[in-house]
């Protein structure tokens, strides 16, 4: 008999809205999730037509989070929600989270992990506290190539990593949209909306979280500069660290909005004594392998050689574009099977199709953008990576 779909909520994502339509594309890919209800803008009659858009039941609209959570606990069982996605801008993430986590439904969250590590702590807590499940939309990680360059760091193919190097550099910040009405400019550039970090945060964390994952090594100080190249901007739109890890490699980051001309140009590469990778998110299809005594390789999702990790990720036959969506959906698909196998609250082992990101590289990446911050303030060359406690 076929498993009955899950049911989502999604705080955010309303009419006009980018993230939330690509959540919910992403959500219903493999048929896992439907979704139910909702409390989509602060806006009353965006909000109400935001769920008549979306074919939902009137009484599953709702004007705030609060209202969503008591309705949905109020229904049997069996009617009632099985998660909730929060698609807001960053300064509702740890209030929203706490109450769905609190009054005891899972909770799926768009990056970061909030405003700051103080509310990033204050959301593991909630986690911990009522033992749902937390994830977050760290989507470039659920890239079948991404998980294939990841399977051949951790089985050694490389030997010991020496440099892991990773830049995301975008240029669409490069005018002042923040002040010509471009809404997803405004909130991200906004330190009310956003939280400490402009560029840091939006992007900066997906590199860092990015790199972390691939590596598998974790970063133990770093030495940063952080500029505003748009006069009047209040937050950051350009990043560049220098990074120590823990197990002797070195690194570089690099974040930025005002890279006339780029797209979305998210690249990782690492090398190790024999060799090394690169992945580039605009040709996700293609992992190239570098060679210290060999010509070099180039592996492409659908083909031969294929981790077996990676291969439950793969969605289409080689040769057809395995994108953004995609990734996004498989981790829709991992939060799934946990929820149904009744697995970790955060996640599965590295390397399974349960896998995703969650509090680890949460609390991890919030910190990160506290050390860069402090790093860039500081005359001092190195700034140590915040001691994070077991219970963080």
């Amino acid at each position: 008999m076929a498993e009955r779909r899950l049911k989502l909520a999604m705080a955010g994502g309303g009419e006009g809205a980018f993230i939330g339509g690509v959540h919910r594309m992403a959500a219903a890919l493999d048929g896992d999730w439907q979704l139910v209800a909702g409390t989509f803008s602060s806006d009353a009659e965006r909000n109400r037509r935001s769920g008549e858009m979306l074919g939902l039941a009137p009484d599953r609209v709702h004007a705030s989070i609060e209202a969503l959570l008591a309705d949905e606990r109020a229904r049997p069982e069996g009617d009632r929600i099985d998660a909730v996605a929060i698609v807001t801008p960053n300064h509702l993430h740890a209030p929203m989270a706490i109450a769905a986590l609190d009054a005891g439904f899972p909770v799926f969250s768009e990056k970061p992990m909030a405003m700051n590590l103080a509310e990033a702590g204050a959301i593991a807590d909630a986690a911990r506290r009522s033992g749902q499940l937390y994830a977050l939309a760290f989507t470039y990680s659920g890239y079948p190539m991404v998980e294939e360059a990841r399977a051949r760091v951790a089985r050694g193919d490389f030997g010991a990593i020496r440099l892991v190097h990773v830049e995301y550099v975008q240029g669409w910040l490069s005018s002042p949209l923040d002040r010509e009405g471009n809404k997803q400019a405004e909130w991200r550039t906004d330190p009310a909306r956003a939280g400490l970090g402009g560029a840091l945060g939006d992007i900066g964390t997906h590199a860092f979280q990015l790199a972390e994952h691939v590596s598998g090594l974790t970063v133990e100080a770093l030495s940063a500069d952080v500029t505003t190249h748009v006069a009047g901007r209040m937050l950051d739109d350009d990043v560049n660290v220098l990074l120590r890890f823990a197990e002797g490699a070195r690194g570089t980051l690099r974040a930025t909005q005002v890279a006339a001309g780029e797209e979305n140009g998210l690249r990782i590469r690492i090398h190790g004594e024999k060799g090394g990778l690169e992945w580039s998110q605009m040709e996700p299809n293609t992992l190239v392998l570098r060679w210290l005594d060999r010509p070099a390789e180039i592996v492409r999702a659908g083909g031969p050689g294929l981790s077996p990790t990676t291969l439950p990720r793969l969605r289409t036959p080689a040769g057809h574009p395995e994108g953004y969506i995609e990734a996004f959906g498989n981790l829709y698909r991992a939060v799934a099977g946990t929820l149904r196998d009744g697995g970790p609250a955060d996640g599965g082992a590295w390397g399974e199709a349960t896998w995703f990101p969650g509090l680890e590289p949460g609390l991890r990446t919030m910190a990160f953008v506290e050390a860069v911050l402090a790093s860039a303030a500081s005359e001092e060359k190195w700034t140590a990576f915040p001691a994070l406690d077991e219970g963080d």
